[in-house]
């Protein structure tokens, strides 16, 4: 395996040193290991690169916050090998990075193919309450789960041994590393800028996927300018392993036709050092009159749907009356707009504030659903317990013993197995 430091990733390379440069990224939970039927055949024509997440099979667990903080880790591992132009075929997360990729370096990829990949994966409170999953019990529930979600069922019955290996393959995950990818999807959202791709795209997904379904893949294609769609028949989300054949075909055929032509090979590390760097263009922000503040509005309903969850401000909204609109309103522009989203305190440490506050006033209906958000914002159980016992120090047995019991039912709930 390379070397790697906080900014870079494990690679490996496979294929003509003097080929053009071919990336291929890994789904949440597995390593490069997923690509192995289709290296042989693609390491003819090109010089292929595959990547291992953080915390993934041997990459050190480094985890990283972001989508866009994966894509710019990749990009500096390319630095530092001299890669100029490449291509890029990304499945599930890794075509999450792809999509980044088109939009922080598009003169740099020459071609692009997203594999069981969408614009939004999901919502953003199925992602936590996964890490909720993972922080309270381990990874052992999700890898348990993995076969139903990632392989279709006939595969499922005729290949064991490679349903096997996929659940080994979550299980040796970094749990903090996980959680940080659920993290990272939960927030990647791209729907609002596929129109600015301008990177020969293929969207390529499985019939049977539950994860990305083929709506999902037809919203891409709708989205990004002449991006062409394939629907691999009888697949379900690790399209690569269960149909390697058709996907390795599919790839041979997007990329030869797009990009081998026109492709750079490596360009050489000491040729790399002595160019110009490219002076990045940002868009200059919008002009804010002298003496005004943002109206903490929108900051405020963003952080409280990532803290609370959608369903519960859903059902907030709902519920909100000609009576209670303006109360509805207050709690989200300055409980949540102007003291939740400053930066004095993390998110984490605002949970611990929050559930010493409510118990110790004995707001148990709030107690619940901030105890559902401080497992959404880090805390464990075996802290929420911790801060529970200190406060029966400080605030009373009687007021602790109800806070236990709120809290206990709501862990229960949200670590549950589902």
């Amino acid at each position: 395996m390379s070397e790697t430091t906080d900014e870079t990733l494990p690679y490996r390379f496979d294929g003509p040193e003097d080929a053009p440069i071919l990336v291929l990224g890994p789904a949440l939970g597995t390593t490069w290991h997923m690509w192995d039927r289709q290296v042989p055949e693609l390491a003819r024509q090109w010089r292929v690169l595959r990547y291992d997440l953080p915390g993934h099979g041997a990459a050190p667990a480094r985890p990283a916050s972001s989508i866009t903080e994966l894509a710019e880790r990749l990009l500096a591992t390319l630095d530092g090998l001299g890669v100029d132009t490449f291509g890029y075929a990304g499945c599930s997360i890794g075509g999450a990075i792809g999509t980044q990729l088109a939009l922080l370096a598009p003169h740099r990829l020459a071609s692009l193919a997203l594999i069981s990949s969408s614009a939004r994966y999901g919502t953003p409170d199925e992602w936590r309450q996964r890490g909720v999953i993972v922080r309270a019990n381990g990874l052992e529930q999700i890898a348990q789960s993995t076969p139903e979600r990632w392989f279709a069922p006939v595969f499922r019955t005729a290949q064991g041994a490679i349903v096997e290996w996929a659940v080994q393959m979550v299980r040796a995950t970094d749990p903090g590393c996980y959680i940080a990818a659920c993290e990272a999807l939960a927030a990647h959202d791209l729907r609002d800028e596929l129109a600015g791709f301008a990177v020969p795209t293929l969207v390529l997904g499985g019939a049977e996927d539950p994860v990305t379904p083929p709506a999902d893949a037809r919203v891409l294609v709708a989205g990004i300018p002449d991006a062409r769609l394939a629907i691999v028949p009888g697949a379900s989300h690790l399209v690569p392993v269960e149909q390697p054949a058709a996907v390795t075909d599919l790839l041979v055929r997007h990329f030869g036709a797009d990009w081998t032509e026109t492709a750079a090979p490596v360009v050489p590390a000491a040729e790399a050092a002595s160019a110009p760097a490219p002076v990045p263009v940002t868009a200059a922000p919008p002009a804010q009159a002298a003496g005004t503040r943002p109206d903490p509005y929108d900051a405020g309903m963003k952080v409280r749907r990532e803290v609370l969850g959608d369903a519960h401000v859903d059902r907030a909204a709902e519920r909100a009356d000609e009576f209670t609109e303006d109360f509805q309103e207050f709690i989200t522009r300055y409980a949540w707009g102007e003291v939740w989203t400053r930066d004095g305190l993390d998110r984490r440490t605002r949970s611990v504030i929050t559930l010493t506050a409510l118990a110790a006033r004995g707001h148990y209906d709030e107690l619940a659903f901030h105890t559902r958000a401080a497992l959404r914002n880090g805390l464990s159980p075996a802290e929420i317990k911790e801060l529970l016992l200190h406060t029966a120090v400080y605030c009373g047995v009687p007021t602790a013993n109800s806070a236990f019991a709120v809290a206990q039912r709501v862990i229960q709930e949200e670590t549950a197995p589902r």
